[in-house]
Formats: C-alpha cells, sequence, structure tokens
C-alpha cells in the first residue's frame, strides 16, 4: 500500500490565508461601525417619537425610552454571537433580536406620521434595517469560520516494490492412534420409570472398557442399594431395556466378563 503523509503548507497558502483574514477584520470592522451608526440614528428617531407620545415634558425619559428596544436588540445579538462561539443555536436570543429590530423598524416607520412621502418612510426603516443585515452578514462569517474544516489533503509516496517471501514448508505432524473415549455418563435429563434403572446405568461406565452389565452383576449392585431384587427377565427385559431405549448404543457394548456375567 502506498504511503500517505501531509502536504506541506507552502509560502502562497500562508500569504493568503492572512490575506483572507485581514479581509475578514476589516469586514468586521465595518460592520460594527456600521451598527453603531445605524442604532445611533434609530435611537434619535425613537426619542422622537417618545417626545411626542407621552414624554413632552420629561426629555430624560424620552431619551430613555428607546433603550427599551435597542437593549433588547443589543442583549439578543450578545447572545447569538455566545451561542455561535458555543456551536449551538440559542432561540431566545433570536427571539430577543427580532423583537428589539421588528419593534425598532415599526416604530421608526411609524414615527414619520401619515402624508409623508415614500421616501420618509425609508429614511425612518433604513437605520434598524442596516443593523440587521449588518449583523447578520457578521454571524454568517462567524459561522463559517466555526464550521468544521474538511480533512487536509494527503499525497501518496512512490509505492516500494512489494517482495514475494515464500512461507517454509512445516511437514505434517504424524498421526496418532485414537485413544479410547471414556464411557459418557448417563444425560441428567433422562427420567426413568424405576429408580432402580439409575443404579443399574452406573454399571455401563466400567474400566478401562464399557461393558453391558449381565443379571447377575445388576443383581448384585441392587442388592447392594438395599433394592428388592427383581427376576432376571424383569432384569433383563424391563429395567436394563428401558435404560438402553433411552441410549441405544449401551445395547451394541461388549458383554460383562464371564466371572461377573449371567
Amino acid at each position: 500500500m502506498a504511503e500517505l503523509h501531509l502536504s506541506a503548507p507552502n509560502h502562497s497558502s500562508n500569504s493568503q490565508r492572512r490575506a483572507i483574514t485581514a479581509l475578514a477584520i476589516t469586514a468586521a470592522a465595518l460592520i460594527f461601525l456600521l451598527t453603531g451608526v445605524s442604532l445611533w440614528l434609530s435611537y434619535e428617531h425613537l426619542h422622537d417619537v417618545g417626545a411626542r407620545h407621552g414624554f413632552a415634558d420629561d426629555p430624560i425619559r424620552a431619551w430613555a425610552w428607546p433603550a427599551t428596544l435597542d437593549l433588547f436588540y443589543a442583549a439578543g445579538e450578545v447572545l447569538i454571537l455566545r451561542a455561535a462561539l458555543a456551536r449551538r443555536i440559542d432561540w431566545w436570543a433570536i427571539s430577543l433580536v427580532v423583537f428589539g429590530a421588528g419593534g425598532s423598524i415599526a416604530l421608526n416607520i411609524a414615527g414619520v406620521g401619515e402624508g409623508a412621502q415614500a421616501l420618509d418612510y425609508v429614511v425612518a426603516a433604513v437605520p434598524p434595517v442596516a443593523s440587521l443585515l449588518a449583523f447578520g452578514a457578521l454571524m454568517n462569517q462567524l459561522y463559517r469560520l466555526l464550521a468544521p474544516q474538511a480533512d487536509p489533503v494527503v499525497t501518496p509516496v512512490d509505492q516500494p516494490q512489494e517482495q514475494t517471501v515464500t512461507a517454509p514448508v512445516i511437514p505434517p505432524a504424524p498421526k496418532q492412534a485414537p485413544m479410547s473415549e471414556p464411557m459418557p455418563k448417563a444425560s441428567t435429563s433422562i427420567t426413568y420409570t424405576d429408580p432402580r434403572c439409575y443404579v443399574i446405568r452406573a454399571l455401563y461406565n466400567t474400566s478401562p472398557q464399557p461393558t453391558r452389565p449381565g443379571t447377575k452383576a445388576i443383581r448384585l449392585a441392587l442388592q447392594a442399594a438395599n433394592y428388592d431384587v427383581p427376576s432376571d427377565g424383569l432384569i433383563r427385559g424391563t429395567l436394563r431395556a428401558e435404560i438402553e431405549r433411552h441410549e441405544p448404543h449401551l445395547a451394541q457394548l461388549p458383554p460383562a466378563p464371564v466371572a461377573i456375567g449371567a
């Protein structure tokens, strides 16, 4: 596989990055200047509206009244900026900006009065609209700056020629004689109708070679377990037959030696 490495930054890319940064700072400064002038013009006009409608005899309150809208607007802008730096959206901050900017635009237009020329309404609406658009342009640039960057470009390095390595031939292991497997024990899931079958089942697990127990060996095992000894026909035809019905392979085992057979 070809080896990859990051492309080294060159002088032109650094110069371009510095130029973009300088343009961004210049644009931000102009936007802040435009926002300040727009708010000042809007504030002046809102003061005149307040002086004509309720605060004619109180100049201080007439100057303070526009802040009820402009401070909403300014607080919303600060909160939106904070949310952008945290890479999230603050709907409360957006609501403050919409309320403050919308109210400022509406009252600036309404303050012109009736019977004015169309250009008078335009002049009254321009400052708050310009402030809103300037802030939107600034936030658009900020969101672009904080957006996830693309992965760095990688360039392949000359691929070295692969060499074929022959694995050593390992001879197969010699076969071993199969070992005799021990006789499996009775499954715990088997349930016999006669409890004496459990005693008889244990006789199949003889060592070293499993065998099929005879009648005599079964009779002795039942006596040792304090069970009543049944007849030979019951031993072979019922008890041993039930065991071998559950496990048919037991019937194929060689018989026990004659010394313990029936």
